[in-house]
């Protein structure tokens, strides 16, 4: 090997750990009832798609999702954070990344009550649902709307 060669290929390996590195997968920490299902099945979805989780079992949602600035009329059975914004409801994974891409100033997202087909309430034939950005005065504008299918 030449030194020419040699200079090269040392100057590669100080880059290459950095160029190959990955990087963790995203937390999102959840607050659920331990006696509800539909949450487990919301948390495998996540899981699936990549993100990481961490799971405060409470008997009651509602305190955290005042917490976190999420009105209760878009309340759901359970709530999270990610990336310093509030996720309440099943939520899909896709909307969860796209929401961190994009960095809208906004408290975060919802998928108010417990729409049928959206990620953890997978029933057959199920109707379009909606998923909310909440903006940091509880408005809302619609972020994403889903056929399940």
């Amino acid at each position: 090997m030449k030194r020419r060669e040699f200079v090269a290929m040392t100057g590669l390996a100080l880059v290459a750990p950095r160029v190959w590195a990955v990087p963790a997968p995203t937390l999102v920490e959840i607050w659920k009832s331990d006696s509800c299902g539909c949450c487990g099945e919301w948390i495998k979805h996540l899981q699936k798609s990549g993100f990481r989780t961490r799971v405060n079992s409470v008997a009651d949602a509602a305190p955290v999702r005042s917490a976190f600035g999420i009105p209760d009329r878009l309340g759901s059975c359970h709530t999270a954070k990610v990336g310093g914004y509030a996720i309440e409801g099943h939520v899909p994974a896709s909307d969860i990344r796209r929401l961190l891409a994009e960095k809208p100033k906004a408290i975060g997202l919802a998928a108010p009550g417990m729409p049928a087909g959206s990620p953890g309430m997978d029933v057959p034939n199920s109707p379009p649902y909606e998923v909310l950005l909440v903006r940091s005065d509880g408005t809302t504008t619609l972020f994403a709307r889903h056929v399940p299918g």
